[in-house]
């Protein structure tokens, strides 16, 4: 009886191994897309709240500052809100030791996580956008001009875009895929289901359209076969960040639909033109054109992973 009772307990066990090695692991309850959606936007809600709440603090301590570089400062400020959720999105990552595993994700311990992947991630943003804007600027649906260079503005401007981006890399690409990852084992189901809710977080977005969807749609796509087949959150962070600093900073475009002050090219937003290269209202995101350059630099990196990408299981390869 004992002998029976031993084997049946080591079945048991190995069936459990089994089942964890092919993938379906039963999945906690705080490892389910409703759950982890929610958490996800609450992260990103209570953020901005907090972030809202020092930008607020130190406009009224820099209020002479502020009034002197109203353009500056308020675009900073724009990008400045979303420190906030880096602050929330690190604690709530920290609290839980279930979740704490995602820390090596955001530091060097991922082999994609180096100088050479941030630069790679710099270039994509730039070039994707360069040529978007370009095609916009040669069908002339848009008419910039150059209007200032101040270095040190530029460089700080670029700070806050750059905590912005990476703010919502953190979310999405950090905690909210690697969640997805491990209670799935399913890469698939954690890149789909990472990048739609990018996407449903910019429905209410001024100018929004179904085209201007399914652009983030594929952004957050790109930005996690980064993550998947490069190991490198860096590189999202850098594509990011590029992509949001040459459309609205350099270049003065509406970005997700939202206009900024300060930029080195002025737009003349009177003259601008729908097309499918650019979208008045949300600006190139917002277009087929936009979709289908996505969608290339989609199939590029999905082809190129398949071959040479490291497929990586995330943080719990090592946890």
């Amino acid at each position: 009886m004992e002998n029976t009772e031993k084997t049946s307990a080591e079945r048991e066990n190995l069936e459990k191994e089994t089942i964890q090695e092919n993938g379906m692991r039963k999945r906690r309850i705080g490892e389910t897309l409703p759950v982890l959606y929610l958490e996800a936007f609450v992260l990103i809600l209570a953020g901005q709240m907090l972030g809202g709440i020092f930008v607020g603090i130190f406009s009224v301590c820099l209020k002479g500052f502020a009034e002197r570089m109203y353009d500056v400062w308020f675009t900073a400020s724009v990008y400045a809100v979303f420190t906030g959720i880096w602050i929330v999105a690190l604690l709530f990552i920290g609290l839980s030791g279930r979740r704490r595993p995602i820390f090596h994700a955001l530091g060097t311990q991922s082999a994609g996580n180096n100088w050479k992947g941030f630069l790679l991630g710099l270039l994509i943003g730039f070039a994707l956008n360069g040529v978007c804007i370009l095609t916009a600027f040669l069908h002339k649906d848009i008419a910039i001009q150059f209007d200032s260079i101040r270095p040190v503005s530029l460089a700080v401007i670029f700070v806050f875009v750059f905590i912005q981006s990476s703010a919502e890399e953190v979310v999405c690409r950090g905690f909210l895929y690697q969640m997805l990852l491990k209670g799935s084992r399913r890469p698939g189901f954690a890149i789909v289901g990472n990048a739609m809710f990018f996407a449903v977080m910019h429905l209410f977005n001024q100018g929004v359209t179904v085209l201007s969807v399914f652009n983030i749609f594929l952004t957050g796509l790109l930005f996690s076969f980064m993550v998947y087949y490069m190991d490198s959150l860096w590189c999202a962070f850098a594509a990011h960040a590029a992509w949001n600093f040459t459309q609205n900073i350099l270049f003065g475009l509406p970005n997700s639909g939202m206009v900024v002050p300060y930029s080195v090219f002025k737009l003349d937003a009177a003259s601008a033109m729908d097309s499918f290269a650019y979208n008045v209202g949300f600006g190139i995101e917002g277009t087929i054109m936009a979709d289908g350059v996505l969608l290339a630099a989609c199939v590029v990196m999905y082809l190129w992973g398949r071959k040479y990408g490291k497929k990586s299981m995330g943080v719990w390869e090592t946890s």
